[in-house]
């Protein structure tokens, strides 16, 4: 019977809708959850939800605190962690906060993603060699960010593994355009690609007609839609972005830095430091709730994530098309070969098959190299040991090179180092 490892289960109301939308497909009623946290108390309040999520349907429902042994005979392998939690993320926003530096989201790039990414390594490496070790053939479907460094990190030090990472903006975004100018969703054609969280909608049609013009009049019509950073990139750039305008605006040098464009584009800077603090909230309202047998609210009737599909379409064939997030070897011509890149990729029964989409238009590849450079010194960073990376990585952000000096860059990538401590690198802490 197949088998479903979620690593990192305790993220539980991720892990309820991912199993909610598994379970709903019959061909996966009787498959096996194995369900693995390091923290005792979220990994049993995880149990407790995947059994009420499975019901009487037949799915088994396991539990350990021991990653391998939770791996065991696992088909596909769903990472979901967030190393440190959040304390580590306030000290992402607290410790640049105090320099000057602004940032919204600070999971992807800037310098909150760059050391999300060192204190995730440690944990990816061990979590490839497990997998290698006692599940080689199963597929790694990583919702873990900084997903572009993870996915590459994955791929530079654990080539053989079939790790594929998967995020929901590419869908929402075309989802909510679709909706804005009037037509129905499953109409729509589109084509997106480029990096994740920066990719991009290259083409969007319903019935062969370019939907543009819709967006250009809606636009046109509504001011306040302007007033938003991805509409202000699409202006500038021709092609409209994939992620949020909070996302967005960290990962290029012309918005945060300036109080204007704050005040212009309504930037809610720190607005992931809130959404954690809810995090944290929402989990302990799902523990009393269970401990005290209370009814728990329902889950969004609308939630479309990429995992139960792809799973769905190992176990029966069934062929998709969905964005995946892999390394780029030959798909996007005029971005990094080895970097990774988000296009789009068939599914079915053999796995997922990325498809090549050629070159980007030359603005949007230039904009998705300045983050890819990032990603690339901190991956490289990890790999080599090597702790001048991590302030060259620092240093090429484009936010954080717009906010601050040189000088104040070397010293807050100090200060990061500190302040984190044993969740990076032994190589890297100096």
């Amino acid at each position: 019977m197949f088998t479903i490892a979620f690593v990192g289960a305790g993220s539980v109301e991720f892990t309820r809708q991912l199993l909610r939308d598994v379970l709903s497909f019959p061909e996966l009623a009787g498959c096996t959850i194995s369900l693995h946290d390091v923290d005792p108390e979220r990994l049993e309040v995880a149990a407790g939800l995947a059994r009420l999520t499975a019901g009487e349907g037949g799915a088994r429902i396991r539990t350990s605190l021991s990653r391998r042994e939770a791996l065991e005979g696992a088909d596909v392998v769903v990472n979901m962690v967030a190393i440190g939690g959040h304390e580590a993320t306030m000290r992402d926003f607290d410790v640049p906060e105090s320099f000057g530096l602004r940032q919204t989201i600070g999971d992807t790039l800037g310098i909150g993603g760059i050391f999300r990414g060192l204190r995730t390594f440690p944990f990816l490496d061990g979590l490839a060699t497990d997998v290698l070790a006692v599940c080689p053939d199963a597929w790694l479907l990583n919702y873990t960010n900084p997903m572009a460094m993870n996915v590459q990190y994955l791929a530079a030090v654990a080539p053989r593994l079939k790790a594929v990472g998967l995020c929901h903006s590419v869908h929402w975004t075309v989802h909510d355009l679709s909706a804005l100018v009037g037509v129905p969703h499953d109409e729509v054609d589109f084509l997106s690609a480029g990096v994740n969280h920066q990719a991009w909608i290259l083409r969007w049609q319903h019935r062969g007609r370019d939907l543009y013009p819709a967006l250009d009049a809606a636009i046109a019509a509504d001011p306040g839609l302007a007033r938003r950073v991805r509409v202000d990139l699409y202006r500038r750039l021709g092609f409209y972005p994939t992620e949020t305008s909070e996302h967005s605006c960290e990962y290029v040098p012309w918005y945060l830095k300036h109080e204007s464009e704050v005040e212009r584009l309504r930037i809610p800077v720190r607005d992931y430091a809130t959404i954690s603090a809810e995090n944290v909230a929402t989990y302990e309202k799902t523990r009393d709730a269970l401990a005290a047998g209370e009814s728990l609210p329902p889950l969004e009737d609308e939630a479309v994530e990429y995992a139960p599909q792809v799973i769905h379409s190992l176990v029966t064939g069934r062929q998709r098309t969905i964005q995946v997030n892999v390394a780029n070897h030959g798909l996007i011509s005029n971005l990094p070969e080895g970097a990774a890149v988000e296009v789009p990729a068939t599914l079915d029964r053999l796995g997922v098959h990325p498809h090549r989409v050629g070159a980007l238009p030359r603005q949007l590849a230039a904009v998705n190299r300045s983050f890819l450079n990032v990603v690339e010194l901190t991956v490289a960073a990890a790999v080599e040991g090597d702790p001048a990376h991590v302030r060259h990585a620092a240093l090429c952000d484009p936010a954080t090179a717009a906010a601050l000096t040189v000088d104040q860059i070397d010293d807050l990538v100090a200060a990061m180092t500190a302040a984190h401590g044993d969740l990076l690198p032994a190589a890297l802490r100096r």
